[in-house]
């Protein structure tokens, strides 16, 4: 019962980041900046707190880690910007567990057998149908999303899912198989919160620093926050809970994008956005049942 407690926290803290940065406002490269930094002060806290041994190999793994991690983050910022949080948030977190999991399945033979692939295709199937529902708008609506606003906001979910993919990918898969590295995640969080300000500071070339840079901080805290409690839940409850319940953190973003900051929907794209949520949570957790089927 208590690794489920703290897996609820990861599930809070990062379903809320979309909806918490956008309410404090700011560009997506100043948003990306704030949260890196308040990362990187957590981050610093707990190194000293715990006084991890820092080797080299884990220090560059990490930091090129926390540089691809910034790409995945602002593009995800700037699709929120063009598409709203309650539409980009489960595209993105569909788009990295489809992609996630397949690469896992097909490359790294995460799955081995028969029922990891029955349960893991239509844990596939339901994702992919779920995250075209909570995208789907509504023919009669008047004011529709500007189709240019919709391809900007793909495009720019295509190279966040594909900076978050990798970055998970390396650390949990190619860490042990490329480099004969474990990752601890309160030691790697340190160096990899320092890749994180460095990507964020190459990507967003000129940043104005205002206050809101400073407010975003917190929406970083959050970050690290939730990644120490997936950490305790993982050893508690296990992968495959923890995994679970921090994806259905999509369920806070979405609707607190259309509560929160006024992303108006019609009654039909309302009852897109419950079909979609239905089946996104379902094909989440089948996944995380998949995990332990090996």
């Amino acid at each position: 019962m208590q690794g489920i407690l703290y897996a609820l926290v990861p599930m809070i803290a990062w379903g809320s980041i979309g909806f918490v940065s956008n309410k404090i406002g700011g560009e997506a490269k100043q948003q990306t900046l704030g949260m890196t930094m308040g990362a990187f002060v957590f981050a610093l806290v707990v190194f000293l707190i715990r006084q991890p041994q820092l080797t080299l190999p884990i220090f560059i793994l990490g930091f090129v880690a926390g540089i691809i991690w910034s790409i995945g983050q602002s593009g995800q910022f700037l699709s929120m910007k063009y598409m709203g949080v309650s539409v980009a948030s489960p595209l993105s977190a569909g788009f990295q567990l489809v992609l996630g999991g397949l690469l896992g399945a097909i490359i790294f033979h995460e799955w081995t057998t028969k029922i990891q692939f029955i349960l893991g295709g239509i844990a596939m199937v339901l994702l992919m149908i779920g995250f075209y529902f909570s995208s789907k708008q509504d023919p009669d609506k008047v004011e529709k999303t500007k189709s240019g606003n919709m391809t900007k906001g793909l495009i720019a979910l295509t190279y966040s899912t594909i900076g978050y993919v990798v970055y998970v990918i390396l650390l949990n898969n190619l860490s042990g198989l490329w480099f004969n590295l474990k990752v601890d995640t309160l030691t790697i969080i340190f160096p990899m919160s320092i890749g994180m300000m460095v990507g964020a500071v190459l990507l967003g070339g000129k940043i104005k620093i205002q206050p809101v840079v400073f407010k975003n901080m917190f929406v970083g805290i959050m970050w690290g926050i939730g990644n120490v409690f997936m950490l305790l839940a993982a050893s508690l409850a296990g992968n495959a809970i923890a995994f679970s319940f921090s994806q259905l953190g999509v369920i806070i973003s979405t609707f607190c994008g259309i509560l929160f900051l006024g992303e108006k929907k019609t009654k039909k794209e309302m009852g897109y956005i419950y079909i979609g949520t239905i089946l996104f949570v379902i094909g989440a957790i089948l996944l995380g049942i998949v995990k332990t089927k090996g």
